[in-house]
């Protein structure tokens, strides 16, 4: 019997520097050949054929003063993020057309870059860009004129992010789809930004990244990697943002209450660069966010955030009470940092947390019908909203169209005689260097094993690693070559080491037991998760009130607004003190993945109810989460619940709308305008005030509104502002600090003049004469 040697590598939170110990295959070498990802991936590429080009590339043409073919798409592309969802587009395709060589695929590729080339010859001067009033905003930066906002330059909504996307599928086009006018039209671009940047100062610069930027200092370092000209890799540090790289390359954690999502592809980009200089600083900020998040902040899903913004470690209330959960978003980003990390470190434990991901949140992001997750609310019994082709255009499409044709990225990596196997998806690798064809046949995890048959024309020496997921239990895997079942002296989230000369048709079995388990919330406040191997489980409750679940075109239709189910009627682990909830879950027979808990959950309405993969729900109410509580304990429990739901219940029926200030998503859906306006944290709450004025368009729904609350801090001192409805003073508020360290609410009535007159209400904050508007922490319209 071949002995196994035993890859084990330490996982450790700080490296001497960045370099890459392993190289990832290209999508064309790796097949995905049947199974949910695959069949996930086919209908990502129904979704995206269903979209009109011309429509995408409308304002494209607009900028370039072309007349477009047809007119643009509504929602977040005709409001001011215009342009941002073809970037994605062209990704998607990209991808897709090099794991599937599909010709549809092709010739929308080509279509579009055609366009774009268009595009940029009409602009002169390199530029492609569907950003409202192009010339006029990169007119003002070139000068050195920059008024930057958390999601706002120069008056416009986050351009940098908008213009990265644009970037990033020209990029994508030339790294899969091998298409060399993306390589000309990419560099050109960014010859043009380096243009437009080139007289600002390193302040300035730092100055305009504090307005959203997705992850530009990523792509100008995949442009270096490109040309192997220095001054990319310069253009890359020059655009990372010190504000952020400096205190986590210090291991600090200031990311409480950040907007997720605009942090982390900076940290992407910090490793990348760390990757092709060997940095160690920028390396170290990278792994110590990512340690950070994964660690403290990410949920069972693999989901971080409540509301878009990163919540306390020790609080995690927010996040389940909200219907605004984590954003698919974030683990589209996480999942490249952990591809990242994994490349430098051939470290399992990256594998293990992408694995975690791709099959909890990214792939039960997407209806099997079609049509993509924003938020997945961890919220007990609330549900998702899904994206339609011709009303929705947020962020969580544009990555959603690119999350499922590249299942294919990681399942295998390799580095000199080495093969790393991954993932456990049906699927086929072509290794060149041995001339060898991989084939992986397996149903996992409908049944825990795998089979990995090697071809080749001769015999070939070589190693395959195959991963020991963390989720097998020490001394219970099993690997047979050929039969014989072999020696594993490996531990759990290591590698197995196969050495061998390999032969046609060799196989390698592999028997992975999966187990329950139970997984806390970060914050230990007593909610579990239950999973099984790396699957989350969890309750399908009911199909009833699921409000807008296909979006229409709204500015809020990514937000599942539909009634709450009563806290009291949320499903809840009921058992005595001492016994063990995994004891009571039992496998349903001849029904894979599905667990019976009867007898565990409260109330009886759950009494027969089955647990299974959270991927496998869909248009449905759910939980993910459950407290446990003991008979003794229940009472007095459900009297807490019950009291904090009527307060959440009269709060929700006396609402028409609300806007949570200083939290980018909610101000952009209200239309929010500034002038000399800041935000920031207090207490784990959002602010926003101004020496100049800001101002949120709020729906008064069949004009009912009979007043405004406002919610502040009692510390707030020195403040004199006026509260203008519909250009009408409201109110003048003139606050000293006498209400001390609480937040408070004041209701201020309307005058029925306004109140009845109009379905959208303007509310303006304006600061009287040298002095600042008290700090806004909630605006909401009420019918009492």
């Amino acid at each position: 019997m071949r002995y196994i040697v035993v890859c084990l590598i330490l996982f450790s939170s700080v490296v001497a520097s960045a370099q890459q110990q392993v190289q990832l295959f290209t999508l064309d070498e790796v097949s995905v050949t049947s199974g949910v990802f695959k069949q996930a991936a086919e209908t990502d590429f129904e979704y995206i054929k269903q979209l009109n080009p011309d429509r995408l590339l409308a304002p494209f043409l607009r900028e370039a003063e072309l007349e477009p073919k047809a007119a643009s798409y509504t929602n977040w592309e005709n409001t001011g993020l215009d342009g941002h969802t073809l970037g994605h587009y062209l990704s998607a395709l990209s991808m897709y057309y090099a794991s599937s060589k599909d010709k549809k695929a092709e010739a929308l590729i080509d279509y579009v870059l055609s366009e774009l080339k268009r595009v940029q010859i009409a602009n002169g001067n390199g530029y492609i860009g569907g950003i409202p009033e192009s010339k006029v905003l990169w007119k003002e930066i070139h000068q050195g004129n920059i008024k930057a906002g958390s999601f706002s330059l120069n008056n416009k909504w986050v351009p940098l992010y908008n213009i990265h996307k644009t970037f990033a599928g020209l990029k994508d086009a030339w790294v899969h789809a091998q298409k060399a006018e993306a390589k000309t039209m990419l560099i050109d671009l960014t010859n043009w930004f380096i243009k437009v940047t080139e007289n600002l100062t390193d302040i300035q610069v730092q100055d305009m990244l504090r307005s959203e930027h997705g992850g530009l200092n990523e792509v100008f370092a995949e442009v270096y990697n490109i040309t192997g000209e220095k001054r990319y890799l310069e253009l890359a540090k020059r655009v990372s943002q010190l504000a952020l790289l400096n205190p986590l390359a210090a291991n600090e954690d200031v990311l409480t209450g950040m907007h997720a999502n605009t942090q982390i592809p900076k940290f992407i980009g910090f490793e990348r660069i760390a990757q092709l200089e060997h940095n160690t600083k920028y390396h170290d900020a990278a792994l110590n966010f990512y340690n950070n998040v994964t660690e403290k902040r990410s949920l069972s899903i693999g989901g971080n955030s409540v509301r878009e913004h990163f919540n306390p470690t020790d609080n995690f209330s927010s996040v389940l009470s909200s219907e605004q959960g984590p954003e698919t978003c974030n683990t589209y980003n996480m999942l490249k940092l952990s591809k990242l990390l994994f490349e430098d470190s051939e470290n399992a434990n990256y594998i293990d947390f992408y694995e975690r991901g791709l099959y909890n949140h990214i792939l039960s992001s997407q209806n099997p019908k079609g049509g993509f997750v924003y938020f997945t609310p961890m919220r007990s019994g609330h549900y998702r909203v899904y994206s339609q082709p011709e009303t929705s255009f947020w962020c969580c499409v544009g990555s959603g169209m690119e999350n499922h044709t590249k299942y294919n990225e990681l399942i295998y990596a390799k580095n000199d005689d080495a093969l790393y196997v991954n993932l456990f998806i049906p699927s086929t690798v072509t290794w060149d260097e041995k001339n060898a064809f991989i084939t992986q046949k397996t149903n996992f995890p409908e049944e825990a094993s795998t089979t990995l048959i090697w071809q080749c024309k001769k015999k070939t020496t070589a190693t395959i690693k195959v991963r020991y997921p963390k989720w097998v239990k020490n001394g219970e895997l099993k690997v047979y070559i050929n039969g014989k079942l072999q020696k594993v002296e490996a531990t759990s989230g290591t590698y197995i080491s196969l050495t061998r000369k390999w032969k046609d048709n060799d196989r390698i079995e592999m028997k992975l037991p999966m187990h329950l388990s139970l997984e806390n919330i970060p914050d230990q406040s007593g909610y579990v998760s239950i999973k099984y191997g790396p699957i989350v489980l969890a309750l399908a409750i009911n199909n009833e009130n699921q409000d807008g679940l296909f979006a229409d075109d709204s500015r809020g239709g990514h937000i599942a607004s539909g009634k709450f189910l009563p806290s009291t009627e949320a499903p809840m682990f009921l058992l005595e003190k001492g016994q063990d909830i995994l004891e009571r879950i039992h496998p349903i027979p001849n029904e894979p993945l599905k667990f019976n808990a009867t007898n565990l959950l409260y109330p009886e309405t759950y009494k027969n109810c089955v647990l299974e993969p959270f991927y496998k729900i869909h248009e449905k109410r759910y939980a993910i989460y459950f407290k446990t509580e003991t008979p003794e304990d229940l009472a007095k429990a459900q009297a807490v619940i019950e009291e904090k739901q009527k307060a959440e219940l009269y709060l929700q029926s006396i609402t028409l709308d609300y806007v949570a200030p200083g939290e980018q998503q909610p101000e952009s859906d209200h239309g929010i305008k500034h002038e000399n306006s800041n935000s920031g944290l207090n207490q784990n709450r959002h602010w926003r005030d101004a020496t100049g004025w800001f101002s949120y368009n709020l729906k008064n729904s069949k004009a009912k509104t009979k007043a405004l609350r406002v919610t502040y801090f009692g510390k707030d001192s020195g403040r004199k502002f006026k509260i203008l409805v519909n250009g009408v003073v409201i109110a003048t508020p003139n606050f000293n600090g006498e209400k001390g360290d609480t937040f408070f609410d004041v209701d201020y009535n309307l005058p029925e003049t306004v109140a009845n007159n109009s379905e959208t209400l303007t509310v303006r904050f304006e600061a009287e004469k040298n002095s600042v508007t008290a700090g806004i922490y909630g605006v909401r319209l009420i019918k009492l």
